[in-house]
């Protein structure tokens, strides 16, 4: 089976395995892990801040960095399609007691004229505006990059209205690939900024939180409290440390099997959203009946909406892979889903 529905989805490699073997582990939650500790030192320089914490999820890591950055009843502004919103059970209102505020951008984009006419003046009826949201790639969008110009102009406006800035930089990486920028030039601009291990990258758990060190402190303690404090986790922590150590620039190699992909789908008859990173957005029709035909011709994917499917290229995709897709989806469009 040919598996595109996520790039979660992938399995550890040998070397991978080998680093978890070998790890050195100690207990986290007193700081005596030495393997978590070299890991979050690493993304920390990666990112330029001057600290990170490791966390079991990118939900945790993006819930986290809205908490730290806000107080109760505060409101959050996020582009309407962000992730941090539409897909992570509601954690922001459970979890920090805030109200979010959904702004539309194409793209996944924020004008600064758009983040402008959001904000609201003191009042007493008006809840206070802390936080900006960002994202990057943007998933909904189909892996699309945030252009660091763009990006640097809506965070300058964000200061200006004195919001602080958190990313989700889930697939950051992906969008230095795409790119050659640095994925510190994004983050410098930013307060907080969360970064997965367990997508592209292909570890099998993990993201971190990075900021300063002040707000990393409290970030841990928020950590705990949501049953993130783990103990010997270096056994996980050297997967993740392995993939950002050996795993950032092979990205490229997912994006151009996407572009691969998405140049055949679209020979074989499909409307298909040309990618830039890792994802390919594909409009069929019915998409559930589409991937009922799919999976029966041995491949996976996910529906975007009712008309539209994802398909995302990882590690474990290769080239015959990609021709073996293509070749599935061109058969449904020739003999229909019954065919």
């Amino acid at each position: 089976m040919i598996d595109l529905r996520s790039d979660t989805v992938t399995r550890p490699t040998p070397q991978m395995r080998r680093a978890m073997f070998e790890a050195e582990v100690g207990d986290d939650v007193y700081g005596e892990d030495p393997t978590v500790r070299r890991l979050e030192e690493y993304v920390a320089g990666l990112l330029g801040k001057e600290d990170a914490v490791y966390a079991p999820s990118g939900t945790m890591t993006n819930q986290i960095g809205v908490y730290v950055n806000t107080s109760r009843g505060d409101e959050v502004l996020v582009h309407q399609d962000a992730h941090v919103f539409n897909y992570e059970a509601g954690a922001p209102a459970l979890v920090s007691s805030v109200q979010v505020r959904q702004l539309p951008g194409e793209g996944g984009v924020i004008s600064p004229e758009t983040l402008r006419a959001a904000a609201r003046p003191e009042n007493v009826h008006f809840p206070r505006q802390s936080l900006l949201c960002l994202e990057n790639t943007h998933n909904a969008s189909g892996g699309r990059v945030y252009p660091l110009d763009a990006f640097a102009s809506v965070c300058e406006e964000a200061r200006g209205l004195g919001l602080r800035v958190h990313l989700d930089g889930a697939r950051l990486f992906n969008a230095q690939a795409a790119t050659g920028i640095p994925a510190r030039e994004w983050a410098a601009l930013c307060d907080t900024v969360s970064v997965c291990s367990s997508k592209g990258l292909g570890a099998p758990v993990g993201s971190l939180l990075a900021g300063d060190a002040g707000t990393i402190a409290e970030a841990r303690r928020a950590r705990k409290a949501l049953g993130g404090g783990m103990r010997q986790a270096g056994v996980i922590a050297a997967a993740s440390l392995y993939a950002f150590e050996h795993n950032i620039d092979r990205l490229a190699e997912d994006h151009e099997r996407a572009a691969r992909l998405a140049r055949g789908l679209s020979s074989a008859g499909y409307e298909v959203v040309p990618p830039e990173t890792n994802i390919v957005l594909v409009e069929v029709g019915d998409a559930p009946r589409f991937l009922e035909a799919l999976a029966a011709r041995g491949v996976l994917a996910t529906p975007r909406n009712s008309s539209t499917v994802r398909m995302c290229t990882h590690l474990d995709v290769s080239d015959e892979d990609v021709e073996r897709a293509v070749e599935a989806a061109a058969g449904i469009a020739r003999f229909g889903v019954a065919g």
